[in-house]
């Protein structure tokens, strides 16, 4: 579902709005008309953060909500229900760190697309880390997203891109997520030498937090990826959050 909806937008001449949450935060019924509401609002992807006690690679506000659903009891499991309450026309990418997926069991991935997950993007397993678990999530029924850092060497994002499938999340910026208020001037260059090498679609995230962000980089890239001034939106107002997506995907249709 991955591969089609980013042929549909290509072939439109639209970049990909990728809108990430955190399941359950605020709290559960919130956490589901936040997503059914950014569906709405021109989000082309969703990604469907797994709550987890040690993200060491998000920064304080998803680290925030990341708590907040724990202490509202939200699990992977519980993600995956409401992911299927959900009933979404758009793909999902399940985010998570790699322990909350082994500890779900050998089948969790033939669950999530039974809930209507189309792929899953594993924060803490970089290409080459761990082969067998890699081959696992690459045989599985999703597709395996790959995270590219902006240092990686060229060689190194052409083998990465070769081990993804759907598309290839681009860091914009060193360090952890969070909202930034300027764009990384490397990042030009990133988008570049990444798409010498790889043939799949690239979209940028960590930093993208205003709609100029987003015509700025949808000019560059395939689609952008934001995070935490969504996640920081909604634990104002469902309302809020829906209506930053909303003046994003108009950005984005500009830049295009």
């Amino acid at each position: 579902m991955l591969t089609d909806r980013f042929t549909s937008l290509r072939a439109a001449g639209r970049r990909a709005l990728v809108c990430y949450v955190t399941a359950g935060h605020p709290d559960r019924a919130r956490s589901l008309d936040l997503i059914r509401g950014l569906a709405d609002a021109g989000a082309d992807v969703l990604e469907i953060g797994v709550p987890f006690s040690d993200p060491v690679a998000d920064g304080p506000v998803i680290q925030a909500s990341s708590q907040q659903a724990l202490d509202n009891g939200t699990t992977l499991e519980s993600a995956l229900a409401m992911i299927a309450e959900a009933k979404l026309d758009v793909p999902v990418v399940l985010f998570s760190y790699l322990n909350p997926i082994i500890a779900a069991g050998s089948k969790v991935l033939d669950r999530a697309r039974d809930a209507g997950v189309s792929g899953v993007l594993v924060t803490d397993l970089p290409v080459g880390a761990d082969p067998e678990r890699e081959a696992w999530f690459g045989a599985g029924p999703l597709d395996f997203v790959r995270l590219v850092a902006p240092t990686t060497p060229r060689a190194r994002m052409a083998e990465i891109a070769k081990h993804g499938r759907g598309f290839v999340y681009l860091i914009s910026r060193l360090g952890v997520t969070g909202m930034h208020a300027e764009l990384a001037s490397t990042l030009p260059a990133s988008i570049e030498q990444l798409r010498s090498v790889c043939s799949l679609p690239i979209c940028v995230g960590f930093g993208i937090s205003t709609p100029e962000h987003a015509r700025t980089v949808g000019a560059l890239a395939d689609g952008i990826i934001v995070g935490s001034a969504i996640v920081q939106a909604a634990g104002r107002s469902v309302g809020e959050a829906v209506a930053l997506a909303r003046s994003m995907r108009a950005a984005l249709d500009d830049a295009a």
